[in-house]
């Protein structure tokens, strides 16, 4: 059998074990088109910030594909699949067969269509290279003042990173609010006080309409006349599912990414795809997602290289779900945090003396997300409620109780924590 996989983020390493846990003999070949494999893209803002080095990148080293036997090719980048021939061409002309194919390709960065874009001086920071080319362009030019287009995770922790070298940022965001998918407006003026607070300026309802300067970028221009000078504008609106080189393959794409049954299985029979790159129908709302988190596309990829080698599993689904600290406060978001409606209820505790606030959503005595910011004790615990669907009926009026914890849980519930017959992250 032999075995290509398109990616070598977490979803295709946690492929290649499953299939070697089943497949010891076949034949698997990792194509990336970066020039390094399996590092953690979390990091990199962190490697920007130098508070972690070069070493602590990488979560899979050489000898762990001498080990499963991989053969690694860096700098291959795919631009067709042939589901007719079972063959993907790369960029520079060559062919590989394939039996069974993995599509685990991540996403993209999202460019908008702005005038003077194409300048020196403006990045996309998703990548290992662009962390790489960001820092040696601020050395080189001493830049003190930067401009960050986006205010949701990518674009604060880029902030976060900037500042920690003595840049002046300004952050521009369209929506009313930053982290405006998973904070409502009052955790994101927590973050938004405590980012100022340290000298940061925020945006908000604005966009950048034009990038001004000869070569290089001298300054730009905002939707609301509004004018910045910087010699640095990072573009960290979003990033969309890398399936371009699918266009005309016969494989079956979403709105955003490549669509898979439950065992990460696409439109042809052997060809599965998994994480960023994907959308699973979510059961619970009838609608196709993309979720675009470390856990799930390991926990996809796995699926995926479990039935690419003939052991059948099936995807159980996840939930979107966010730990990070903003400004020295730590946070957390799980599950669907902006949901409206007559069957929503919404239950809240601020303490602005400390900069703590949480939020409870619940629909049809079910917790259905959560967010915790400034105290994110316990959250492993709502997190639980969360994923296993738990009735909180019964103790919904002691759920933000300052003692809340297993004791107010349904006995039955707890004996299954207890005895390890169900997963939770229990903090």
């Amino acid at each position: 059998m032999r075995y290509v996989i398109i990616g070598a983020g977490p979803a295709g390493l946690a492929a290649v074990e499953a299939i070697r846990e089943v497949d010891v003999e076949g034949e698997v070949t990792l194509l990336t088109m970066e020039d390094v494999p399996a590092y953690s893209k979390p990091l990199i803002t962190y490697l920007l910030g130098k508070k972690v080095q070069e070493k602590n990148m990488l979560y899979r080293t050489r000898e762990f594909f001498d080990e499963y036997r991989v053969e690694v090719r860096t700098g291959a980048e795919v631009v067709r699949v042939d589901t007719d021939s079972n063959m993907v061409y790369l960029k520079n002309g060559e062919g590989l067969s394939y039996d069974r194919l993995l599509i685990a390709t991540g996403g993209v960065p999202f460019k908008p269509p702005i005038e003077g874009l194409e300048k020196e001086g403006v990045f996309t920071f998703t990548r290992w290279c662009d962390e790489k080319d960001m820092a040696e362009y601020i050395e080189r030019n001493g830049v003190h003042e930067a401009v960050v287009l986006g205010g949701g995770l990518i674009g604060l922790k880029t902030t976060e990173a900037l500042m920690e070298l003595g840049i002046k940022v300004h952050i521009v965001e369209l929506a009313d609010r930053i982290l405006a998918a998973t904070f409502d407006k009052k955790a994101s003026e927590i973050i938004t006080r405590a980012l100022e607070k340290e000298g940061c300026e925020v945006h908000t309802n604005d966009t950048v309409v034009q990038v001004k300067g000869g070569k290089r970028i001298s300054r730009v221009i905002l939707k609301s006349g509004k004018e910045i000078k910087t010699r640095l504008l990072v573009v960290a609106i979003g990033v969309t599912p890398n399936v371009g080189f699918l266009r005309d393959s016969g494989v079956r794409l979403g709105r955003r990414g490549v669509m898979v049954d439950d065992r990460m299985r696409t439109s042809i029979s052997n060809i599965y795809a998994a994480g960023d790159c994907t959308e699973v129908l979510d059961e619970s709302t009838d609608e196709w997602r993309t979720i675009a988190i470390w856990p799930i596309a390991s926990a996809q990829g796995k699926v995926a290289g479990y039935n690419m080698a003939g052991r059948e599993v099936r995807y159980q689904g996840g939930i979107p779900m966010n730990s990070v600290e903003l400004a020295g406060i730590p946070t957390i978001s799980v599950g669907y945090t902006n949901v409206e409606g007559d069957d929503v209820e919404i239950l809240k505790y601020e303490d602005p003396s400390s900069s703590v606030y949480k939020k409870l959503v619940i629909k049809n005595n079910k917790l259905i997300g959560a967010v915790f910011v400034g105290d994110i004790d316990r959250a492993g615990i709502y997190t639980g409620l969360i994923t296993h669907g738990v009735d909180v009926s019964t103790f919904k009026d002691a759920l933000l109780d300052e003692g809340f914890g297993l004791i107010y849980l349904p006995k039955e519930y707890r004996r299954k924590l207890i005895e390890g017959e169900l997963k939770v992250w229990l903090e």
